[in-house]
């Protein structure tokens, strides 16, 4: 039994969700989310409360079910309280900024990297050390974030590289060490 599946989404004050035909719209104060789900699921919208309903057991309902509940509660939480992810910089001269519409990552290479902020994404840089992205869709902002982490992942002998804020990276012995 799908535990997750089984919970009650509570729908919070200013937030509206729309469903025609398993093609589920979510409005609220941060913006707008639509996307479409399995026809096997059952959506149904009470007052303040969501429920997903599975037909049968099946392997393919069952692992839906728990999926489907998430996608449409990380669709909720992001237009009310919206999504975030902080990243680090660490390394002698990595470091960001924002130019326009564009964010440029110096990472030891021997151009700098520019990455193109997409619709619906905020990218913010406080400090050159650290990026923030901010958004609605917690797929778009985890998808924005890897890319970003990925210009240079942290190495495990110095550490340099970009990393999630308080993200660990286990750190190893150089072959001098004894």
């Amino acid at each position: 039994m799908s535990r997750i599946g089984l919970k009650v989404i509570e729908i919070p004050e200013g937030v509206e969700v729309k469903n025609d035909n398993n093609l589920l719209t979510v409005k609220g104060p941060k913006g707008e989310l639509t996307q479409q789900f399995h026809e096997d699921m059952k959506i149904n919208v009470e007052g303040n409360e969501l429920t997903v309903e599975r037909p049968n057991d099946s392997k393919l309902n069952k692992s839906l079910h728990g999926t489907t509940r998430s996608l449409i509660f990380n669709m909720v939480e992001g237009v009310s309280k919206g999504f975030e992810k902080a990243l680090e910089i660490q390394g002698v001269g990595y470091r960001a900024q924002k130019q326009g519409n564009k964010l440029v990552v110096n990472a030891g290479y021997s151009h700098p990297v520019e990455i193109e902020q997409p619709e619906g994404i905020e990218i913010e840089v406080p400090t050159n050390t650290k990026i923030i992205v901010k958004g609605i869709d917690k797929e778009l902002v985890g998808a924005i974030s890897s890319k970003i982490r990925a210009i240079r992942k942290p190495e495990p002998y110095k550490g340099k590289g970009i990393r999630y804020e308080g993200e660990y990276v286990r750190r190893k012995e150089g072959k001098t060490a004894k």
